[in-house]
């Protein structure tokens, strides 16, 4: 990698970069001014990696060479990609912002998306986050279940911990919606928290009767099914965006019927109140291609979250007695994957880790070998990113678009670890810094 520029203030600059490039301490992000010329790299096209450069300027890749270019870098004919995106973390809040920051931007995840928060949490992060130098984050504040749903359980276990107080759990981390009239009397009290889309949660909606009324099921229960009609279309007049929990089959179906903008899981992510022997009954889980077909039509994001089931079923011997039982299950959610893909379904990356980032998903699913290394990068670089900030020019390496890339150290499509070697992170015409090897 080398690099020219027009001034000695600018070479000062670009020579401390590749010093962090090189590996040495973490500087902050180093803007370089005027026109940036990226020469001689793999660029990808969404197809293939086409041999070639790109110009920078104002943090926008520019249509074409301007008659002035203020600094060069030759990138050594590296591979070049979008940066990545995490569609479902909880771990963006203000107290381990910095950490977080790291982590992500470390795996060249720039666009994070939390689809259920503590609204304390987030507004302090302004002026953190959102920024060329941070992780760009968005927030869904509390999530609307019903009485003794998930994530009920979540905000009272920290409350009876002392971390949180009484104000974090109804009307803060969750909000419960059992009828109308409780949405007709929360409904202005959620928007007054801001928030940047709707979470809903479904859980075996197939079985809500049955489930609200047993306390064996707390925790595995989530909003009256005939509810998210009227939340949805509540939303949407708002100009906001739906994002739906689901565990079944059935959720899938009622949130799509409802008209949801994305829905959270893919059905199957885990057995139902974390008991594998669930798992005997796949049908539950399993979609259909009439499924897969509609959902396509609607537009909906399906976000994946399945590594953490997947590492506990590789976990299984293949002498267990389970090991059949995993094997189906493996074969359940691969096939699951195909089908929303092959009909055309949009499906974004997302770990729903809370001390992991979006390469632990992607390592995973590339494991399973549902799609191609291709089809694997498009979803991270091109559907996750978009999936997050729909508003936004993401996804492409191409005029107009945010000049934010990552420089890899091989060919992804040919070796998907080649991800993991990120050699140059750029985000809106920013070279950040190198992480130290201690964030790794």
């Amino acid at each position: 990698m080398s690099v020219t520029h027009r001034s000695r203030t600018g070479t000062r600059r670009l020579v401390a970069l590749l010093l962090a490039i090189a590996g040495a301490a973490p500087l902050p992000a180093q803007v370089v001014r005027g026109v940036q010329a990226y020469t001689n790299a793999r660029w990808f096209d969404g197809t293939a990696f086409r041999l070639g450069d790109r110009y920078v300027a104002d943090g926008v890749f520019l249509v074409e060479r301007p008659a002035r270019v203020d600094s060069t870098i030759d990138l050594g004919g590296a591979f070049v990609v979008p940066p990545f995106g995490e569609a479902h973390s909880h771990n963006v809040e203000s107290t381990r912002i910095e950490s977080v920051t790291r982590l992500h931007l470390d795996r060249g995840v720039f666009y994070v998306k939390n689809p259920n928060s503590l609204a304390r949490y987030t507004t302090p992060l302004s002026g953190r986050i959102n920024i060329p130098g941070g992780v760009d984050a968005i927030f869904a504040n509390g999530g609307l279940t019903s009485n003794g749903g998930h994530p009920v359980a979540i905000a009272q276990r920290q409350i009876r911990q002392g971390s949180w107080t009484e104000a974090d759990g109804e009307g803060g981390f969750f909000w419960i919606i059992d009828s109308r009239a409780d949405l007709d009397a929360k409904w202005p009290r959620i928007l007054a928290d801001r928030p940047d889309f709707i979470k809903t949660y479904l859980l075996y909606s197939e079985q809500y009767e049955r489930r609200r009324a047993d306390s064996l099921f707390r925790d595995w229960r989530g909003l009256d099914p005939a509810l998210l009609p009227d939340i949805v279309a509540r939303a949407h007049a708002e100009g906001l965006r739906i994002s739906t929990h689901v565990e079944s089959a059935h959720d899938f179906r009622v949130a799509v019927n409802a008209g949801v903008n994305e829905i959270n899981h893919l059905p199957g992510f885990r057995p139902d109140r974390d008991d594998p022997s669930s798992y005997g009954d796949l049908t539950r889980y399993a979609l259909t291609d009439d499924d897969a077909k509609r959902a396509a039509r609607a537009g909906i994001t399906v976000v994946t979250t399945i590594g953490g089931v997947l590492e506990l079923l590789a976990a299984i011997p293949d002498t267990s007695a389970r090991a059949p039982l995993a094997r189906r299950t493996r074969d359940m959610l691969r096939e699951n994957l195909r089908r929303l893909h092959r009909q055309g379904v949009l499906i974004a990356i997302g770990s729903d880790e809370y001390s992991r980032s979006a390469d632990f998903e992607a390592a995973h699913l590339e494991q399973l070998g549902a799609v191609d290394n291709l089809t694997l990068l498009k979803w991270w670089t091109e559907n996750t990113p978009v999936a997050i900030f729909p508003s936004r020019r993401l996804g492409k390496l191409a005029p107009g678009y945010e000049a934010s890339f990552l420089v890899l150290g091989g060919n992804p499509v040919e070796d998907f670890a080649n991800t993991r070697k990120i050699t140059l992170r750029v985000k809106q015409g920013l070279v950040l810094p190198t992480p130290s090897a201690g964030a790794r």
